[in-house]
């Protein structure tokens, strides 16, 4: 079995790259991909670990992105991180997403708490800093007694600390991705809460654009979910992933490889993958 959709300390899960990758190895996985949200840091320090543990690694990313009020994750697979021009957009992103944070720093400091982007970034070296890391700092430092609490009455959408987020758009995502050489997929669409049909027309409008697949395997699918992404993605032309989308103690009801335990991805959906960029 395989993992295509996972997360580390470089964006908002709890394991570093080199521990998930253990963690992999130890779960009997024979390949994984690390999908961080909107960042690449991660990648040559999982391939090395990956390479010592002769562990299959794709290099990947998630984009977090908006269309029509709607937040649409693209996950991006096989890119070739240190492409100059995707560099340079990407940094773009991450600057948009500090500015973000400074604001939702400066919103929480009102409320009292003691918190600040020169604490986080010392709490946690080297990763992008989320939500997550918000909500784990607090709860941590003993401001708020949990996560939840943290989302609920502070950093969730809507609430007095949150910050809307500049996000482009999926079909800038899929340009993006296919410009790093990667494949562009679909994530977990089920997550978008659209009727059948809405969705048959989104990710017709998304394959026109040239997305390559969908994420018809994840854990928050029923089998209703799934047959009908498969035969959605059978009737674009489009291939399918899966993944647990692991986030560690961040979300701790998801283990790696399984999901929920319902979760199963099999070394045929990886294999569809490198027959259409032909890696070998």
């Amino acid at each position: 079995m395989i993992d295509l959709h996972t997360h580390s300390t470089e964006s908002d899960g709890t394991l570093t790259p080199e521990e998930l990758m253990a963690l992999a190895k130890e779960s009997g996985l024979s390949a994984i991909a690390l999908t961080d949200h909107d960042t690449v840091g991660g990648l040559p320090k999982a391939r090395a670990a990956a390479k010592k543990l002769h562990l299959e690694f794709v290099p990947g990313i998630e984009f977090s992105t908006g269309h029509l009020g709607r937040e649409i994750h693209i996950l991006g697979y096989y890119i070739q991180e240190s492409d100059p021009a995707f560099l340079t957009q990407l940094n773009v992103f991450i600057r948009r997403r500090d500015a973000r944070n400074e604001k939702m720093a400066a919103l929480l400091q009102k409320e009292g708490f003691g918190i600040s982007m020169e604490a986080l970034s010392k709490e946690y070296p080297g990763s992008v800093i989320t939500r997550a890391h918000f909500a784990r700092y607090l709860v941590e430092h003993g401001f708020v007694k949990d996560r939840e609490t943290v989302f609920r009455e502070y950093l969730g959408e809507g609430c007095r600390c949150y910050v809307p987020r500049e996000k482009i758009t999926p079909f800038d995502a899929i340009r993006l991705i296919h410009l790093a050489g990667g494949l562009a997929f679909f994530a977990h669409p089920v997550l978008c809460r659209m009727e059948p049909e809405a969705l048959r027309r989104f990710a017709r409008e998304l394959a026109e654009a040239g997305l390559d697949g969908l994420e018809a395997i994840y854990p928050l699918n029923t089998p209703k979910d799934a047959a009908f992404l498969k035969d959605l993605a059978g009737e674009l032309g489009l291939l399918v992933s899966g993944g647990s989308d692991f986030h560690g103690a961040n979300k701790p009801d998801i283990r790696l490889g399984t999901g929920r335990g319902n979760l199963a991805v099999p070394d045929a959906v990886l294999a569809g993958l490198k027959a259409r960029l032909q890696v070998f």
